[in-house]
């Protein structure tokens, strides 16, 4: 039970050191490649990692009377690094989308601090059972990203996007971003009626993974990846003819530029295979992308 403090009084907060441990950095570190773990940015080239609680150690946002989830403070399965973006809480531009996927921002605060929203019983103390919470943001550890999140990969002005995922079967359009509020059940209830993850949309807005900056990486990263496949079709293309033209008259020189070509297209398909490595940074926007472009070369006529 939540121990009552006589009115005036202010709860102290536990000093929490031992998920503060330099070895426990380190290999956070490690089991996430030095990237944020919730929005795939290498932190270490901007500062410091923040050790993140999924559940919020000392308090909830909005609930005055939770002590906050004490007994999970160094649970090693509720720690997570972090960027000062998606755990701290700061003013952010973020976008929304007219009809013709023109983006304006608009500020608002985002990142996760003591955020910890829920749709069902919230747990107070260490034998209450946690599934029975439906935590509304998503864990990095044990949920799919790919089943509430999707990216928007075309080369227009909403590239780089983040949006809830369609659920239930919905057919994938255009983008339908979170409401720009902080309240976390105004998000649900608009993603909701709008038939997308309810979760994904609180995530996107509570992590703040559609921040402006955060979106013009991913955005440089499409583009990147965006060249590379017109080089690489532009390559097998030529391919193609020199072997064309080689039918007709037999030239060694020919099947030789031919296998040099070929051998290019594959180390064109390795870089960009290699920007979708767990490894690498926004590499769930990067399989994104290239799932994106696996199907759409699936459904070229044969040549």
């Amino acid at each position: 039970m939540v121990e009552v403090l006589p009115p005036g009084m202010k709860r102290k907060a536990f000093p929490f050191q031992a998920y503060k441990a330099e070895g426990v950095k380190k290999r956070l570190e490690e089991l996430f490649h030095g990237k944020c773990a919730y929005c795939e940015s290498l932190y270490a080239s901007q500062a410091p990692v923040d050790v993140e609680h999924y559940r919020p150690k000392g308090r909830v946002k909005d609930e005055e009377a939770h002590p906050g989830y004490w007994w999970l403070a160094s649970e090693w399965t509720n720690l997570l690094p972090s960027c000062l973006d998606c755990n701290r809480r700061r003013k952010q531009a973020v976008p929304t989308i007219s009809a013709d996927l023109s983006v304006l921002y608009a500020e608002m605060l985002t990142g996760k601090q003591d955020s910890f929203p829920v749709l069902g019983t919230r747990a107070t103390e260490e034998p209450d059972d946690l599934a029975s919470e439906r935590a509304l943001l998503l864990d990095p550890t044990r949920d799919d990203p790919d089943e509430h999140l999707a990216f928007w990969l075309g080369g227009d002005r909403a590239a780089g996007l983040v949006y809830p995922a369609p659920s239930g079967g919905v057919a994938a359009g255009p983008p339908i971003l979170p409401a720009v509020v902080e309240d976390a059940a105004t998000i649900g209830n608009h993603a909701s009626a709008a038939g997308v993850s309810v979760r994904g949309a609180v995530s996107i807005q509570v992590y703040g993974l559609n921040r402006l900056r955060l979106v013009q990486e991913r955005a440089r990263l499409l583009q990147q990846l965006r060249f590379l496949e017109s080089v690489l079709l532009d390559v097998s293309q030529v391919s193609r003819d020199l072997a064309a033209v080689n039918l007709t008259v037999a030239r060694q020189e020919l099947a030789d530029a031919a296998d040099r070509l070929d051998r290019l297209q594959r180390r064109i398909l390795d870089q960009m295979q290699s920007l979708a490595a767990p490894t690498a940074p926004h590499s769930a926007v990067a399989r994104a992308y290239l799932r994106d472009f696996r199907n759409r070369i699936a459904s070229l006529p044969p040549q």
